[in-house]
């Protein structure tokens, strides 16, 4: 973790020193990987990029500077970057969960109709969702149930907000990626600009 040390403010090793050894890990690590990508995308030193990104926060950059979402699972890490808001997320395909109970509890009966119910369309829809509301800056707990998605659509919708997204699905390799997003061109797709496998 030694090298961390010195591609880290002052600020995060601070932030750090307060968590335990693994999470301050991973804490430092992101921040690195985010510095990393974001001077090559910039063309500035790391030390340089004017990042704020605290534990459990979306990561800001400065007004002009665009927004960038991470995500991460137990072995791999993803940044996306766009001029305009961005929300990601990363799962592994094979991931191990009880995904019956979490169908019941919180897709199952909204969206009935629109997917068989196995293992993996219930994981790309979770991801979906994370990525919905990392875009909205939302939380979890609330706004789960708000976000409705149907498999193989383009789109996904939070019914009391009113807003719908564009969504990208990615199967690569072990991993689904999401990307959720609200300009509808193709020249300005969102960017992934570090995956850390």
């Amino acid at each position: 973790m030694g090298y961390l040390t010195h591609v880290s403010t002052a600020s995060e090793l601070q932030i750090a020193s307060n968590l335990s050894r693994a999470k301050a890990k991973i804490f430092l690590e992101t921040r690195y990987y985010m510095r990393d990508a974001l001077s090559a995308l910039f063309n500035i030193n790391p030390n340089k990029v004017p990042i704020t990104a605290y534990p459990g926060e979306p990561p800001k950059l400065p007004n002009g500077m665009g927004y960038i979402s991470i995500s991460h699972c137990k072995d791999a890490f993803i940044i996306g970057w766009h001029q305009e808001n961005i929300g990601i997320d990363i799962e592994r395909s094979d991931r191990d969960f009880n995904y019956q109970t979490l169908a019941k509890k919180y897709f199952y009966k909204k969206n009935v109709d629109s997917y068989k119910f196995n293992k993996y369309s219930i994981l790309k829809e979770w991801s979906a969702i994370e990525a919905a509301i990392k875009y909205d800056r939302g939380k979890l707990s609330r706004d789960i149930k708000e976000w409705k998605y149907k498999i193989n659509k383009e789109n996904i919708y939070h019914n009391s907000k009113k807003i719908e997204l564009n969504l990208i699905q990615i199967p690569f390799l072990d991993w689904t990626i999401s990307i959720a997003y609200k300009n509808k061109t193709i020249d300005d797709l969102p960017k992934i600009i570090c995956c850390n496998l």
